[in-house]
């Protein structure tokens, strides 16, 4: 989809035209949002029917059936999580200030992604739903019942749709072909071939449609109108979705109080996040905010060629804007995060949130997942480094700066906790990473 030269004076009008300039030009940038509040750790960060505590009991009673259903969280009693790495090396490479941290989601059980936090959760959901109504499941029994014929009867009578770039269709086939629910993944037809060969492998329905991400997310909608069997997980607009990254700050926050980093503001914690539509960051960040208020300072990262969550948040939240309608394309190796618009749904949630947004050129991502091989030993697809350019940014730009010293954070810097997330990679094809790091270390060799 390209576009076309009458929406660019409306963009202008929105975005500003020194911002509209850079963009359009693909320079990597960070955008400081000045919409930002200040915010308390607490109930006052939460947003009335979004219950981060429901969705973390949720997954807590599903521990047993997730062990039943899943041998690889055997060892984590059928709890869903990733380690927390240091990046000692890699961040030394870089030039890098204050302690920084990969969260492993590319190593999540079971679905090698970020996305298996939010798919899993909104499918027990409904399962969970499904089954009471059905007389299956009553109040306070514990959902291992599920894995009983009876149950898995009911389920086959039912479909769990999604549309995605591959890797929250893999995290939902998954979880719902474990449960004995049909599934099938709705694509666009560009998306990458192995992600669709993938999907077929485990029995996932790959439905492909012309267009982008947005176009086969609205396939996945009209399927889903049309027939009452049907449950369509819609990465725009799903609470559920959202919920179930909420809950990974939890993890996150035990994980640093284990290795005596607790945020405070003598020790803020800064959090790096690749975005895509942008439940995923935006549940993060949510969950993280009602923790740590203003302890914590979240920036998601996105292609030059797909910045749509920095193109909506700039706009000021005056009704929908897309890549397209500032002259980009989205097209980009980072597939998992081309995105041409903003979920509707996280948007408004991240204007008073969110700390801001950078934008990083393909080239430096396949730099980047080349050094972290290099240096920590980890394979990550290119969408799952995009967070790494988040501490050079804050330490190095002249927007960074400005932060810093706008939050009185300048002095205590070198002392700050940086995690970058990584959402994905351990799915990937071998020939697909050798390809990724032969271009990453042409790109080194060439400078």
């Amino acid at each position: 989809m390209a576009a076309s030269s009458e929406h660019l004076p409306d963009a202008a009008a929105r975005i500003g035209p020194a911002l509209l300039t850079r963009l359009r030009e693909r320079e990597p940038l960070l955008w400081v949002n000045p919409h930002a509040e200040s915010m308390a750790a607490g109930a006052g960060a939460l947003e009335a029917g979004f219950d981060i505590a429901a969705a973390a009991a949720r997954f807590n009673r599903f521990r047993g059936l997730m062990r039943a259903l899943f041998p690889a969280l055997e060892p984590l009693d059928g709890r869903v999580e990733s380690g927390l790495l240091p990046l000692s090396r890699f961040s030394a490479l870089l030039g890098g200030q204050g302690a920084w941290f990969l969260k492993g989601d590319h190593a999540l059980p079971v679905a090698g992604s970020v996305k298996a936090r939010g798919g899993f959760h909104e499918v027990l959901a409904h399962a969970e739903r499904l089954a009471t109504a059905h007389g299956l499941l009553q109040p306070g029994q514990d959902p291992i019942v599920l894995q009983q014929p009876a149950a898995r009867a009911v389920f086959s009578r039912h479909t769990i749709s999604v549309g995605s770039t591959g890797n929250l269709g893999l995290g939902i086939g998954l979880i719902a072909a474990g449960l004995g629910f049909q599934a099938e993944v709705h694509m666009s037809a560009d998306a990458k071939e192995w992600k669709k060969r993938r999907l077929r492998e485990r029995g996932i329905r790959v439905v492909e449609h012309a267009g982008d991400f947005a176009d086969a997310l609205e396939g996945g909608r009209q399927r889903a109108a049309t027939d009452p069997s049907v449950h369509f997980v819609d990465d725009e607009r799903s609470a559920e979705l959202f919920l179930g990254y909420a809950v990974a700050a939890q993890e996150l926050a035990r994980q640093l109080d284990a290795i005596g980093r607790t945020p405070s503001r003598e020790r803020p914690l800064f959090v790096h996040l690749p975005c895509g539509v942008g439940g995923s960051p935006g549940g993060i960040t949510y969950g993280l905010k009602a923790l740590f208020g203003d302890a914590v300072h979240t920036f998601f990262a996105e292609p030059v060629a797909a910045p749509c969550m920095l193109v909506q948040l700039a706009a000021s939240g005056q009704g929908p804007l897309s890549v397209y309608d500032i002259g980009l394309d989205n097209k980009t190796d980072a597939d998992g995060l081309a995105v041409a618009q903003a979920s509707h749904l996280v948007a408004p949630m991240m204007k008073r949130r969110l700390s801001g947004v950078f934008t990083v050129r393909d080239d430096d991502l396949l730099r980047d997942v080349c050094r972290l091989q290099r240096t920590e030993g980890l394979l990550l697809e290119p969408s799952a480094i995009a967070a790494a350019r988040g501490p050079l940014f804050l330490a190095q730009s002249e927007a960074g700066r400005a932060y810093l010293d706008a939050h009185g954070l300048r002095s205590c810097h070198s002392n700050a906790t940086h995690v970058i997330w990584a959402t994905g990679g351990s799915l990937v094809p071998a020939e697909e990473h050798a390809r990724y790091q032969a271009k990453g270390a042409e790109l080194l060799g060439s400078g």
